[in-house]
């Protein structure tokens, strides 16, 4: 059981980190695939179409991973061990721990004795080699002078040696003999030969058992006062003796119970042979006799033990002190005071003889050496303990308590892990509820939305629908003034119902980005026409400038682009009530490399005079990795709109890119406005893969600025589809090529503006701060100048009251004189010609448009076609071709939307079929019939716009296989042999899943209520041509 819940552990724990893996690959790769880093790559090997499908399998393996995980969850995870479980499994760890430190702690315990116990050995027998090598050193000497009585005191007649030669010799010998304490020499005297030898020596033998049965002190021993020594077989008296052993001559060792002994078996053995330890004569101390036996110099090696007895001349004995000789021995060495040393004599196992030291110890640690003296006949050994007690096992002991320290932190962790996993498990169990929860919230929200938005643009349909309809016929100036102030509210309703739904489609992450071709300056010229009114009632001067390095065909959202700016421009024209607001576009590149394009702060350098806040502050914050895009066709835009309004207080500068918060509630009840739309300008450009930032003064004004990658349309035009847009307000007129136009402007940017806007009809412009240098220009003759347009500001100040400025030019003497172009702000003056006297002046009403400019231009110029219509005319005549004799059946449950979408239809000469089913437009569009096309409601009674659309598709695929099988005949069904009537869903939900559920149930386009001529030109437009 314990075994497979640690495999479960294992598994857990692995399954985190795998699921941490995943993750951290999952945001490298997503975060790869949007910031666009893969798009090169992508375009070669994989395609837009496969870079979805990579991202679609990526989904689908996280959705597995995750599927995994929940399954693990519920069957191996936490849950199903109980905490009992791991509370016994983490006692166990602790007890084992506990006992595995104690076990360390007794075996570093028994290492540490162990060394300890080396080094007591070690020592020890360092001694015991010492004792046993320097005695051996003085046996061998003492054999030596054995030798030396045999050949010269027995060899030799008379004697060479006497008690005085062998004291000298034996007292400077000394130091080869280092632990005897004195030589003597007893030779062997017969009994029969006693008197004789004691008259010759003139002393008496004396006997020395009595000394050992009643020691003396040595200050008390006198040898005169011993005793004769009795009578025996033979004798063995001391006749030479070293100075400090001189008391023992005279005394027969024979009369000794150990000296007896060691005699007797010395010359027996022919060996040195120690005495057991007894207390010498006179010291009174501790000691040993080595004796060795004199032989005669014709004994042979091979001598059996009888033939030695008989042999033997004397005995040589050296006298050891044993305690002094240790003593000297230990002095000589460092570690003395280290250890304790008895030196014992283990003949008698039983009883053995302590020759040195004592027994007391402090430490249960002995070590015993064996000493080998050279005698086979007696066993000594050297045993060693530590003075001191050991010192306590620091080591053992910090290693024990280290380790069972680590184990229960070991343990701590474990224990808080499997919490950890077990909290961890909790929550995540937690947040697939909430996310359940959250994810039904949000189909409910979307639902929500979706419903609210049908249930307002619904009504809203027919409302702006009847006043369209409305204004097409007679009314009255008031009367034409409430219908546009009405259709105006509406249209005002409708924008902000979209506002809304375009936060809660990035709120939920579904708004994504087309990819069209458009023309920038297109878009902008549609944006200043929104603008114009609001500028001219305002009097504040609005322009538009794009650089000639930006392409004139982009790659991108146009929708979402024109958003943003019209926000923005929004936003600077609420707030500013003098000066200007300018919108430029360059490139990224032209910024970083050129002066040229940044915008100085100083009034002089502005378009209207007034100061603006300089636009390279808001763009200082801006990462270089987003202004220098990598890829060679992307086309990286900078795009400013600056103003000089009111600016933003530095207090609410941080807030105003977050939703529905504004500057204050004295801006909502001033300007209105839900304070959404910079913050959907944040995610558009966030979803453009640009950036978005502003610099603002108070009282001085507002510069925002934001890039946005787009791809050039130069080269792709064929790969993606064209925005229908109006081609007459931005083409260039042939007419104007080869024209010259000289401008007269003493502001830089103004005249860099007007300057940008005539060139772009083909005309050669030449620009001049001061009205002189524009005559002296004129009057040189060297290049015709068809026109010369002067600034509203050149004419105020200095050729207003003037005639010198015309007369210059009635007198030019070639060709005709050029005309003269006023450029005003004034509503009053806009399209109204100035009488000056001498000649007419035409009035250019400002913001200046290519497609206004030129209508202006040809009328006077009289050239080129002079009643091009609007765009609201174009749109009305290219619908009208395309639906003139068209039948179409329009389907909703609602009458009002019906005789709306009717009336549109029949507008523009459509012939026009109602039903108010999805059952009746089944009925209607069963092969064979007559309609061209089909504008279907999705939410309806009954039977909705889907389910009817799915049903048609059946039935129309159904006809044509049995038409292709040859079952039913072609001619019955009008010669059809394929049919599929376009379907376009009509509806009011804007939903982005409401638009995909269209095209997957068989519809071919979508069409969003209330819908305009323009788009409705869009979506009618790909199926009548």
């Amino acid at each position: 059981m314990s075994l497979l819940h640690v495999f479960g552990f294992g598994l857990k724990v692995g399954h985190l980190l795998w699921m941490l893996y995943c993750w951290v690959a999952s945001m490298i790769s997503v975060n790869w695939f949007i910031n666009g880093e893969f798009k090169g790559a992508e375009a070669v090997l994989l395609g837009h179409s496969g870079s979805k499908m990579w991202l679609k399998c990526w989904d689908k393996f996280s959705n597995y991973s995750f599927n995994i995980h929940h399954q693990y969850y519920q069957y191996v995870g936490s849950k199903r061990i109980s905490k009992t479980w791991w509370r016994k499994l983490l006692f166990s760890w602790i007890i084992g721990w506990i006992l595995a430190s104690i076990s360390i702690f007794y075996y570093m315990s028994f290492q540490a004795t162990e060394k300890r116990m080396e080094t007591l050995t070690s020592i020890c027998d360092e001694r015991a080699r010492m004792l046993q090598d320097q005695f051996n050193v003085s046996m061998n000497h003492i054999q030596a002078i054995s030798i030396l009585i045999s050949t010269f005191h027995h060899g030799k007649t008379p004697s060479a040696i006497d008690q005085r030669t062998f004291a000298r010799y034996t007292e400077r010998t000394a130091f080869e003999r280092p632990l005897t304490s004195g030589v003597a020499y007893a030779v062997r005297v017969l009994h029969s030969e006693r008197e004789q030898f004691e008259k010759q020596q003139g002393w008496t033998i004396k006997r020395m058992d009595t000394l050992e049965q009643n020691p003396v002190h040595k200050d008390d021993y006198n040898p005169d006062l011993l005793e004769p020594s009795p009578i025996q077989e033979e004798y063995a008296p001391v006749v030479f003796a070293q100075d400090i052993i001189s008391h023992v001559v005279s005394i027969d060792m024979l009369s000794g119970q150990e000296d007896s002994k060691n005699v007797l078996c010395a010359r027996k053995s022919g060996k040195g042979v120690l005495t057991a330890p007894f207390r010498l004569l006179k010291t009174n101390r501790l000691g040993v006799i080595l004796t060795f036996a004199v032989y005669k110099r014709d004994l042979p090696l091979n001598a059996t033990p009888t033939e030695r007895i008989q042999a033997t001349d004397g005995y040589l004995g050296g006298v050891f002190d044993i305690e002094s000789l240790v003593e000297k021995l230990l002095q000589q060495l460092a570690s003395k005071q280290t250890i304790l040393v008895n030196v014992l004599d283990t003949t008698n196992q039983s009883y053995p003889i302590s020759m040195y030291g004592s027994n007391a110890s402090n430490d249960g640690l002995e070590h015993v050496s064996l000493l080998n003296f050279g005698d086979p006949f007696r066993k000594h050994e050297m045993r060693c303990r530590f003075k001191q007690k050991p010192p306590w096992p620091w080591l053992g002991i910090t290693t024990s308590i280290g380790i069972l320290v680590i184990a229960l932190l070991v343990g701590h962790i474990f224990h808080a892990t499997v919490n950890r996993i077990a909290k961890v498990e909790d929550d995540c169990h937690k947040m697939m509820e909430l996310k359940k929860q959250a994810e039904a919230a949000d189909v409910a929200k979307s639902q929500f939305l979706a419903t609210v938005s049908h249930e307002i643009r619904t009504p809203m349909n027919g409302v702006l629908g009847m006043l369209h309809m409305l204004m097409d016929t007679d009314l009255d100036v008031t009367q034409l003034d409430y219908v546009r102030t009405a259709q105006a509210s509406g249209k005002a309703l409708v924008a902000l119902i979209n506002e809304v739904l375009d936060q809660a489609k990035i709120e939920s992450g579904k708004l994504e980005l087309e990819e069209v071709q458009f023309d920038l300056r297109a878009i902008l010229d549609d944006v200043l026409s929104l603008f114009s009114g609001k500028s001219q009632d305002k009097g504040v001067e609005l322009a538009v400038y794009i650089s000639d390095q930006v392409p004139q065909m982009l790659i991108g959202d146009p929708g979402r682009f024109r958003q943003i700016i019209i926000n923005l421009m929004g936003n600077s024209i609420k707030f500013t009530e003098k000066g200007h607001f300018l919108v430029t576009v360059h490139l990224v590149e032209e910024v970083i490399d050129s002066i040229e394009v940044e915008t100085e702060s100083s009034s002089e350098n502005t378009l209207s005079g007034f100061p603006v806040a300089d636009r390279r502050q808001s763009w200082k914050g801006f990462s270089q990795e987003g202004l220098i895009h990598p890829f060679s066709h992307s086309i990286n835009l900078i795009v400013s709109v600056e103003d000089t309004g009111e600016g933003i207080p530095l207090e609410a500068q941080s807030r105003v890119f977050t939703p529905f918060m504004q500057v204050g509630p004295s801006i909502s009840r001033t300007h209105g406005g839900t304070g959404i739309g910079l913050s959907i300008s944040k995610c558009l450009v966030n979803l453009m893969k640009g950036e978005i930032s502003f610099a603002s003064i108070p009282k001085i004004g507002s510069t925002f600025t934001f890039t946005a990658i787009f791809t050039s349309g130069s080269s792709s035009s064929k790969k993606y589809k064209s925005q229908q847009i109006n081609k007459m307000s931005n083409s260039v007129s042939s007419e104007f090529y080869g024209m010259r136009a000289l401008v007269m402007d003493p502001r830089p940017v103004r005249a860099k503006v007007s300057k940008y806007q005539i060139r772009r009809l083909g005309i050669h412009v030449e620009v001049v701060s001061k009205w002189k240098q524009g005559l002296s220009s004129i009057c040189r003759g060297s290049n015709a100048i068809n026109m010369v347009i002067v600034e509203q500001e050149v004419w105020d100040k200095y050729l207003n009251n003037s005639t010198l400025f015309f007369d210059t030019l009635e007198k030019i003497d070639y060709g005709t004189p050029p005309k003269v172009f006023l450029l005003s702000n004034s509503i009053s003056s806009s399209g109204a010609n100035i009488s000056t006297g001498v000649c007419n002046m035409t009035v250019i009403p400002k913001p200046l448009r290519s497609s206004m400019l030129a209508a202006a231009l040809q009328r006077t110029m009289g050239v080129g076609n002079k009643g091009n219509p609007c765009n609201g005319q174009l749109n009305s005549l290219s619908l009208r071709n395309l639906l003139l004799g068209r039948k179409i059946l329009i389907v909703d449950d609602n009458n009002v939307n019906l005789k709306v979408a009717a009336g549109a239809m029949k507008k523009y000469g459509a012939d026009v079929v109602s039903a108010t089913r999805g059952i009746k437009a089944i009925e209607l569009l069963t092969p064979p019939h007559q309609f061209d096309a089909c504008f279907m409601d999705i939410q309806m009674p009954e039977m909705d716009g889907f389910e009817a659309t799915r049903r048609i598709r059946d039935m129309e695929h159904n006809i044509n296989n049995r038409i292709h099988h040859g079952e039913l005949s072609v001619e019955a069904y009008n010669n059809v042999s394929n049919w599929h009537v376009s379907i376009l869903a009509m509806t009011a939900d804007v939903i982005q899943a409401t638009r995909e559920e269209c095209l997957w149930c068989g519809m071919d386009g979508y069409v969003s209520k209330p819908f305009e001529a323009e788009q409705l030109y869009l979506e009618v437009s790909r199926f009548f041509q």
